[in-house]
């Protein structure tokens, strides 16, 4: 139910809108010709005894709730790079949720309830907020007749650190804790997103980067079958998790750098204190890990999540669930690798296989061809660290799900930014203003860089997520017919100045990673 009440006498202005939802009632703001909900709780706060503890249903209210601003973000330590340059407010109290809609009633447009779009924000599952201007679902709901949500989760330790071995029984969810937040916000919308105009059996969930795992995680979960309709992973796939082994080892090294407390002392800590603690082992234990310097992912190997993700879509899981996907062509440019020298790049390889000459000439002549001359050896590094981190994982989500009739779209997107002296290239990231068409945001200028902004790239890709989320196809008049990929055609849409249909695109390369990623 909702209502709008009348606007104030004599202000010319509407008054601000007012939803009952499950806990009570919520009054939002206009803005932009459409209609704001902020920071709604949609899980108990998760201080202090249940620090560490599965999220918990929200409490009621009484009378109208303020959800006219953002909420504080996941308590995080300031961040590094381009994508952490918006200082961040942070409570501990984190779990709340956004709402963009075009109003709170059914569609002006056919009288129905709007299709919604849950987005989950990337950021190495260590930093972020759903309250990103990059991720303003204004657009969604002007052009798309859409409703947006934007979600808070726990991040690294607090979220993702495997402490049931160590704490007993009521912490055996802790290391997937912040994946479970994911999933108390997807119901919490599916059980009131009607009141925001919202069609509770329409809904898509996104993500970027450790967004995109996590959808990737939550399409591999049993439980969550039913919960979502479609998905969006944009450069992330199934394999950033950890298996009970490593997660018990982080563990360790993170009660350790605490210096050994008891159940009791944790859930007393200043949080600062734990912040600290979880950048220790970021930098002793990450690159014993093998994954990345980022030791604080989702730990798989109970029943939430019994095992590798990998392996639970092989089996068939969440694969009744349309997907879009693809990665990026530059992905890790992002991280100045581009600039790395000879001695870099190899040694970027050798970690990955141990014929590190044979990946690096697959490379090499495709490079070559492309470039017409001889390859700098930092973009040689980027092309075969993106593929191993980003590419070749979607293309392998793609491969499991075909198994099982499962309906899979690939795309890349391969816009040059014209920033830091073309060194940036299509950089991880770089899509999501295209996506959400908040180009014009601040920020975004820094990533695209000099000259005129892409505004009808920014409308083409942006369509095309419309049309996904409305339809589940997300072919346009713009686009043309985009088929789905399977491992006959191969088919990938390249998302540049001039887009259309790669048809296996660089087979060579493919088959180089065979028995290197799965």
């Amino acid at each position: 139910m909702s209502t709008s009440p009348a606007a104030t006498p004599g202000s010319g202005k509407p008054a601000d809108p007012v939803v009952q939802v499950a806990q009570g009632e919520l009054r939002g703001r206009h803005r932009q010709g459409v209609q704001l909900f902020a920071g709604i709780p949609y899980a108990a706060p998760p201080v202090g005894p249940r620090r560490f503890r599965a999220p918990e249903p929200p409490e009621p209210w009484e009378g109208i709730r303020d959800a006219r601003r953002f909420g504080p973000a996941a308590p995080q330590l300031p961040g590094e790079g381009l994508t952490n340059r918006v200082p961040v407010a942070w409570h501990e109290d984190c779990l709340t949720l956004n709402v963009v809609t075009p109003s709170c009633g059914p569609s002006e447009r056919d009288g129905a309830l709007r299709p919604v779009y849950v987005w989950i924000h990337g950021g190495a599952y260590k930093h972020g907020q759903g309250a990103t201007p990059w991720y303003d679902g204004t657009s969604f709901a002007t052009r798309g007749d859409i409703v947006v949500v934007t979600i808070n989760y726990r991040l690294a330790a607090l979220g993702f650190c495997d402490l049931g071995a160590h704490l007993g029984d009521d912490f055996a969810t802790c290391g997937i804790n912040g994946t479970l937040d994911q999933v108390a916000a997807v119901r919490w919308v599916r059980d009131n997103v009607a009141a925001f105009g919202g069609d509770p059996e329409r809904i898509t969930i996104g993500g970027e980067s450790a967004g995109a795992f996590s959808v990737s995680n939550l399409l591999a979960m049993p439980s969550t079958e039913g919960l979502f309709q479609q998905a969006i992973a944009q450069s992330g796939a199934l394999h950033h998790t950890f298996d009970p082994v490593d997660g018990k080892a982080i563990a360790d090294d993170f009660l350790s750098a605490l210096g050994n407390p008891t159940a009791e002392e944790l859930m007393e800590m200043p949080v600062e204190d734990l912040l600290e603690a979880q950048e220790r082992v970021s930098e002793e234990q990450g690159q014993e890990t093998g994954r990345s310097q980022e030791p604080f992912y989702p730990v798989w190997g109970h029943d939430l999540l019994p095992g590798d993700p990998r392996d639970l879509v092989a089996e068939g899981h969440g694969c009744e669930v349309p997907l879009l996907t693809g990665t990026n062509e530059d992905e890790l440019s992002l991280w100045g690798i581009t600039t790395a020298d000879a001695d870099t790049a190899t040694d970027v390889v050798a970690r990955i296989t141990d014929d590190p000459e044979s990946l690096l000439g697959v490379y090499r002549r495709r490079l070559g061809d492309e470039r017409s001359g001889e390859v700098a050896p930092g973009w040689l590094a980027c092309a075969i660290g993106s593929d191993k981190v980003f590419g070749m994982p979607a293309v392998r989500h793609a491969e499991y799900r075909h198994v099982h009739g499962a309906r899979t779209w690939m795309y890349r997107f391969s816009w040059d930014s014209r920033a830091f002296d073309g060194m940036f290239g299509s950089a991880h990231a770089l899509e999501i203003p295209f996506t959400f068409n908040t180009i014009d945001r601040p920020g975004v200028d820094l990533f695209i860089g000099p000259g005129d902004q892409p505004t009808a790239l920014s409308e083409t890709i942006h369509d095309a997520w419309i049309a996904f989320i409305r339809d589940g196809d997300p072919s346009t008049a713009a686009l043309g017919s985009w088929p789905g990929y399977t491992p006959d055609s191969r088919v990938v849409m390249n998302l540049d100045d001039e887009c259309g249909l790669l048809h296996d695109p660089r087979p060579e390369e493919r088959k180089a990673w065979a028995g290197i990623v799965r």
